[in-house]
């Protein structure tokens, strides 16, 4: 039987697909070190979870509104008001099964055939692939190792034409873990000021995990002028450490654009499920001093891993500033004569993927490939697993490395 020809222009998702492997390993007896997840270790807090459980025992079961009810939009324009000192009302929220449904639903409803995206290169795996899904054309500006993996102002000014309609900001960053400066951002906003029929997507998952006293900001605080243009997209997955909840928002004072959000949703999901939501409540609500704990244990195993890394023949790093990712470059590594063999043997020309393979083959050790993020010199290491996962990972990768420098 025929199927849609849009599954040709995109890829099932490389980060899912290397868990469920390394799962599947595990569950056949092998000890393997997953690097791959890009989920908290930490379960949710209990008050979270009792207030779903609450929300289930007083029959809070059936279909909520399509947006959302109203107690999470109230809970997220408080928290917003309280923490980046932003004012919205609920109106302008939309609540869907996860952050990731909230970009789909978000190019679904501002793209047409031909629209440009901007995207940042390392990017999160499933931007270019749902704005193909969309009818849009992602605009990769590359970055490097040497700037940062941060895109600039001047490439993103090249970048822009007619054809833009928006720009994705994801800052912190999945995969790399970088945050821009409130300058970088201030360069950023200057310039489009300037296009006003161009959306800002800031993608603000990992807003809560910045590290080392630095302070979080997004186009929407720092821009009178773009503020109705910015186009929050945000969740609990990852902060909150409820990944599994499917619970995520988008903010906008845009009349249009929250209509349009609500017809896509009614029209797939219609709304995420009711208990969840009540937990989202309490989530948003409450006392954030656990996250403080969260972020305490991946600055430590941050700095552990990073650590090993510059010591290792090769490979270069970067202390990230937020989320729970580096994003160490293998291209001096790949250059060695063995490196080149390695390739051979596992019939790859992309380098990541090779030392991907490689890796999980002969140390047990699965890491994401930085060609699924646009940029093959690289790898992504998850540091939101236990210490002594990452010790003994990283302890194989040393030999690993050393192996072929």
């Amino acid at each position: 039987m025929q199927l849609s020809n849009r599954l040709n222009a995109i890829e099932a998702s490389p980060t899912l697909a290397l868990t469920a492997m390394a799962n599947k390993l595990k569950a056949e007896g092998k000890d393997v070190v997953g690097f791959g997840a890009g989920e908290p270790d930490f379960d949710t807090p209990d008050y979270i979870k009792d207030a779903a459980i609450k929300a289930l025992k007083e029959g809070k079961t059936k279909y909520t509104p399509v947006v959302g009810i109203e107690p999470l939009r109230k809970a997220v324009v408080d928290y917003i008001k309280r923490d980046y000192n932003l004012e919205y009302k609920p109106e302008n929220v939309v609540v869907s099964t996860g952050g990731k449904q909230v970009l789909y639903n978000v190019f679904m409803s501002i793209l047409n055939p031909g629209d440009e995206v901007i995207i940042p290169a390392p990017y999160w795996v499933s931007y270019k692939d749902i704005v193909m899904l969309s009818e849009g054309s992602p605009v990769i500006v590359e970055t490097t190792f040497e700037s940062g993996y941060k895109m600039s102002a001047a490439q993103l000014e090249a970048s822009l034409n007619p054809k833009t309609r928006a720009v994705i900001i994801n800052s912190p960053s999945n995969p790399t873990g970088v945050v821009y400066t409130e300058d970088e951002l201030r360069a950023f906003a200057a310039i489009l000021e300037k296009h006003p029929d161009v959306w800002v997507i800031s993608d603000d998952i990992y807003a809560k995990l910045v590290y080392d006293g630095r302070k979080f900001f997004n186009l929407a605080m720092l821009s009178e002028k773009l503020r109705d243009r910015v186009i929050l997209c945000d969740g609990l997955s990852k902060a909150f450490s409820m990944t599994g909840w499917r619970l995520g928002y988008a903010v906008s004072t845009n009349v249009g654009l929250i209509k349009a959000l609500e017809k896509i949703q009614g029209q797939s999901t219609s709304n995420a499920t009711s208990f969840a939501q009540y937990g989202g409540v309490a989530a948003l609500n409450g006392d954030l001093k656990f996250i403080e704990t969260m972020n305490a244990a991946f600055a430590e195993r941050r700095d552990y891993i990073y650590d090993m890394l510059v010591k290792m023949p090769g490979i270069r790093a970067f202390k990230p500033a937020g989320a729970f990712y580096i994003f160490p470059d293998i291209s001096e590594l790949a250059k060695t004569a063995k490196f080149k063999a390695l390739m051979e043997k596992y019939n790859e020309k992309s380098i990541s993927k090779a030392f991907s393979a490689a890796l999980l083959a002969e140390k047990m050790v699965a890491m994401v490939p930085g060609i699924a993020f646009g940029y093959d010199n690289g790898m992504r290491i998850s540091y939101a697993m236990s210490m002594a996962e990452i010790q003994k990972g990283m302890q194989r990768l040393d030999e690993f490395v050393r192996a072929l420098a």
